[in-house]
């Protein structure tokens, strides 16, 4: 069976009410423990959409459960969330769980099934770098440079929906990506897909450099979804991929230098 033929089956194994079901134990939990806010939902566009936002939070980045806790709580369970993940997320025993709630591999036929089935497709363009970014830096920006989201959104005909996150950086202090380190790793960490070893401080452990693993602080989370982006529309039939990112990232970063602005202290939020 060919790669292509295996994506329906696993998009079609996203399952609603399994998926209420997660939803119902875990926004009470971010409710309590990061008191969640997700803004601007009301302009949310029908059918699907790329959803592209930010990372952050490390190991337990809280970005998707966020997101997707109030976007089912305002829209129901009729359209389906989906996550672009890494590979390695979809092996082993927990695999099963992620797939029912969702979670589906990174490629571009997933990503344009999934987008023409109507569904919400949740991207993060920058991946382990973008989620392991130095505290000092943690309201930018950066998508390493990778723009295949703007492919995936053309060759489905749906809009990017850019979304930003503020609060998830300051779970742990973030002191380095380490690619320096899995420089030095070599094949080690060529066998686990990385080429970053990130280096933070937190509680309980303090210094850790991916293990031991901290517990996230009860940081404040605030979720910004903007208004669509009609590329087509406002880019023409045969878009500079370039130039539609750097417009992507551009309101994005205005977006999150709003919301820093408008944050009084750190963990507090």
């Amino acid at each position: 069976m060919s790669s292509t033929d295996s994506i329906p089956s696993e998009i079609s194994k996203w399952d609603p009410g399994f998926t209420a079901q997660v939803m119902a134990v875990l926004r009470p939990i971010l409710k309590a423990y990061h008191r969640v806010e997700v803004r601007g939902l009301d302009d949310f566009p029908p059918g699907g959409a790329l959803v592209v936002s930010n990372h952050s939070g490390g190991l337990f980045a809280m970005d998707v459960p966020v997101f997707a806790s109030g976007f089912y709580e305002k829209f129901g369970y009729d359209r389906p969330v989906y996550t672009l993940s890494h590979d390695m997320l979809m092996t082993g025993p927990t695999a099963e769980f992620f797939i029912k709630i969702g979670f589906i591999r990174a490629n571009h036929d997933n990503a344009d099934d999934a987008l023409r089935s109507g569904g919400v497709v949740v991207v993060f363009p920058g991946g382990d770098y973008d989620v392991y970014r130095p505290t000092l830096t943690q309201n930018k920006i950066d998508f390493a440079g990778r723009t295949g989201y703007i492919k995936a959104a053309l060759n489905a005909g749906v809009p990017i929906v850019p979304t930003v996150s503020i609060g998830g950086q300051e779970a742990q202090l973030f002191l380095t990506r380490g690619t320096w380190l899995a420089k030095r790793l070599g094949p080690i960490a060529r066998l686990a897909r990385t080429k970053i070893v990130p280096v933070s401080f937190g509680f309980p452990f303090g210094l850790s450099a991916v293990v031991p693993l901290n517990m996230p602080l009860p940081t404040k989370i605030v979720t910004q979804v903007l208004p669509p982006i009609d590329i087509v529309a406002e880019f023409g039939e045969n878009p500079d991929i370039d130039e539609v990112d750097a417009h992507v990232r551009r309101v994005m970063q205005r977006a999150l230098d709003e919301l820093a602005a408008d944050r009084r202290l750190p963990v507090l939020g």
